[in-house]
């Protein structure tokens, strides 16, 4: 199996393009500082100053969600970006969510978020390591052109 090979039909998209416009909405938030997020340099900051992140590390995440994001809906190094959006949500479980339990806030009576939507990310993001990109995916378009694993 290689790197871009995809076993993936429209599942794999539909898992794709779902995670990836998830993720690239919270890049950009962190990145560019749409959908009100902050821009950049305020998200590295509140990451190092606040949390006492290393910077590589901060901006790692950045990347993960925000090229991770892209990746995912263009459907280009598809294995990589979900195994970056994995790490990603792992960190968030261990660092952040952990303590505040499985379920969401929803009723406003928690100090912060469960971790749910982050197993549900990490889900996602081994199917898609697993059975690649799927149709309509750069990988596939690139991949075409190999001879088959052996």
């Amino acid at each position: 199996m290689g790197l871009l090979s995809t076993n993936g039909g429209v599942s794999s998209l539909i898992l794709r393009l779902t995670l990836g416009v998830v993720m690239f909405a919270h890049g950009s938030q962190k990145v560019l500082g749409w959908f009100g997020g902050q821009t950049f340099f305020e998200t590295l900051n509140m990451f190092t100053q606040k949390m006492h992140m290393p910077a590589p590390l901060a901006i790692l995440i950045m990347a993960a969600e925000f090229l991770g994001g892209l990746g995912l809906i263009v459907g280009l190094l598809t294995r990589i970006a979900a195994f970056g959006v994995a790490c990603d949500m792992i960190g968030a479980i261990a660092l952040v969510h952990w303590k505040f339990g499985l379920f969401m806030n929803w009723f406003g009576t928690q100090k912060g978020e469960g971790f749910e939507y982050h197993l549900l990310a990490i889900a996602i993001c081994i199917a898609l390591i697993i059975r690649g990109a799927g149709v309509l995916s750069l990988d596939r378009l690139l991949s075409a052109g190999s001879p088959p694993a052996a």
